[in-house]
């Protein structure tokens, strides 16, 4: 899927929108003396910040939601220049348990998103109708005073 990801990364970035700059793959970041890697990493000019995408083959696993908050730290604390604002992680993977990702999730301060792929992206209406559904539940969420 990574392969694929960066062999058609133009069509990837029009379907994310404009200000994305793909930084690399398999970014290597060493801590306490390991290695550990980084799927994908780009930066948004204009947001200003680092965006990880992690890319999981099967199940999106608690773990894996640890993995990410653990490259943002990095990322924040030694990566970031004055100006970045903070990073964002995505998770994909072929699915997730809701509430396994619900428990994953809660109280972690750093924008962690997890989704499922699909085989192809999906066109701009369907983009949309996703987006007004999200907000929509955002909104009823906030409503009624539900946090993650």
């Amino acid at each position: 899927m990574e392969e694929a990801l960066v062999n058609n990364l133009s069509l990837f970035f029009l379907e994310l929108g404009k200000g994305f700059a793909y930084i690399g793959r398999q970014q290597k970041m060493v801590i306490g003396g390991r290695t550990y890697k980084v799927d994908l990493v780009f930066y948004h000019r204009i947001l200003k910040c680092f965006v990880l995408i992690d890319l999981k083959r099967g199940e999106v696993l608690h773990e894996d939601i640890g993995q990410m908050n653990f490259y943002l730290n990095y990322y924040r604390e030694e990566m970031n220049t004055e100006g970045d604002t903070e990073p964002i992680g995505i998770v994909l993977g072929a699915y997730q348990d809701k509430l396994v990702m619900h428990y994953a999730l809660q109280n972690i301060a750093n924008q962690v998103f997890v989704s499922h792929y699909q085989l192809y992206l999906p066109n701009r209406e369907q983009l949309e109708a996703e987006f007004r559904r999200f907000m929509g539940n955002e909104a009823e969420r906030k409503g009624t005073g539900e946090e993650n």
